[in-house]
C-alpha cells in the first residue's frame, strides 16, 4: 500500500470520547461512527493501516473548552508522534485572548487550527471569521469544515469569499469542500489556496465524479482524509481506490500533498 496521511481525524479524552461521540451521531441526525473517538483506538488504527501520520482536531463548542482542547490535542501528540495536532480556537473569544491562546497552542506544538462554522456558530464569509483568520499567520494551515445544506455558515461559496479575503494563508476547505453543497465545489478553481479533503465524501458521491473534481481542480490540491471516528479506514480506503486514479495521482492524495503542506522533512516521511 501506497505510504499515507490521514489528514482529518477526531480525538477526545478517554472520559468523554462516548459522550462526544454520541453529540456527532445527534447533530447529524445519524447513528453510525464505526470508532470511539479515543486515541489508543486511533494509534491501533494507524499501526494495522501503516498509516505515517494523521491530523488530529477537537472542536470546542464554547469558549471555555479551547484552552482545554488543546492541551489535550498537543499533549497527546506528543505521546504518539504520530499524530499531527490542530489548535481549536473559537471567535467568541476577545481578540486578545484568540492572539493569546494561538501563540500558547503553537508553542505547545498544534501544527495548524481547525474551525467548525456549524458546530461553533459563525459564517465563514462574516467578520467573526475574519478576526480570528487576522490572528492567524498565513503559513499556518486552517481546516475548516465546510457545506451542509441544513445552515447557511460554511457553503463553498462562503469558503471562496473568504479565501480571496485572505489570500495569502493557506486554508483547507474539508469534504471535498462542502459536505451535502458538492455541486458548487468547482467554484474552488478561483481560489488556489484553498485545498480541500476527502473525508465524509466518497461513500456520497460517485467515484467518476470525485476523479472529476480531483482533475479539474487540480490532483496537487486534494488531501485523504478519513473524518475517524465517523468511518473506517477499510471502507474509505476501499471507496478511495474506486477513483481509478494512477499511481502518481493517488500517491499525491494519499502521501505526498500532505506531507509537502505539513513541512515533512524526507526523514520524517520514512516513520
Amino acid at each position: 500500500m501506497p505510504k499515507l496521511i490521514d489528514f482529518h481525524a477526531h480525538i477526545y479524552p478517554d472520559a468523554i470520547a462516548r459522550r462526544a461521540v454520541e453529540g456527532i451521531e445527534r447533530f447529524y441526525g445519524v447513528s453510525l461512527c464505526v470508532g470511539n473517538g479515543t486515541t489508543a483506538e486511533l494509534v491501533a488504527l494507524l499501526e494495522h493501516y501503516r498509516v505515517s501520520a494523521v491530523v488530529c482536531h477537537a472542536v470546542a463548542t464554547t469558549p471555555h473548552q479551547v484552552g482545554h482542547i488543546n492541551d489535550f490535542i498537543a499533549g497527546e501528540a506528543r505521546r504518539h508522534p504520530a499524530l499531527i495536532p490542530f489548535m481549536t480556537l473559537h471567535p467568541a473569544l476577545s481578540v486578545a485572548e484568540i492572539k493569546a491562546e494561538y501563540r500558547r497552542a503553537r508553542d505547545l506544538g498544534c501544527r495548524g487550527v481547525k474551525l467548525h462554522p456549524d458546530f461553533q456558530g459563525f459564517a465563514l464569509d462574516g467578520e467573526e471569521c475574519a478576526a480570528v483568520m487576522q490572528e492567524i499567520d498565513p503559513d499556518f494551515p486552517v481546516l475548516f469544515h465546510t457545506g451542509d445544506k441544513r445552515f447557511a455558515y460554511s457553503h463553498p461559496r462562503q469558503m471562496i469569499a473568504l479565501a480571496k479575503r485572505f489570500p495569502t494563508h493557506t486554508l483547507i476547505a474539508a469534504h471535498l469542500g462542502g459536505f451535502s453543497e458538492w455541486e458548487d465545489a468547482e467554484g474552488y478553481l478561483e481560489v488556489p489556496n484553498v485545498r480541500l479533503d476527502t473525508s465524509s465524501t466518497l461513500p456520497f458521491l460517485p467515484p467518476e465524479r470525485v476523479a472529476e473534481l480531483m482533475r479539474k481542480i487540480g490532483i496537487e490540491r486534494f488531501l485523504f482524509g478519513t473524518d475517524y471516528p465517523m468511518w473506517s479506514y477499510r471502507d474509505e480506503l476501499a471507496l478511495f481506490e474506486r477513483l481509478s486514479l494512477t499511481s502518481e495521482e493517488l500517491n499525491a492524495v494519499l502521501y505526498d500533498n500532505a506531507a509537502k503542506l505539513l513541512g515533512f522533512s524526507p526523514s520524517d516521511s520514512q516513520k
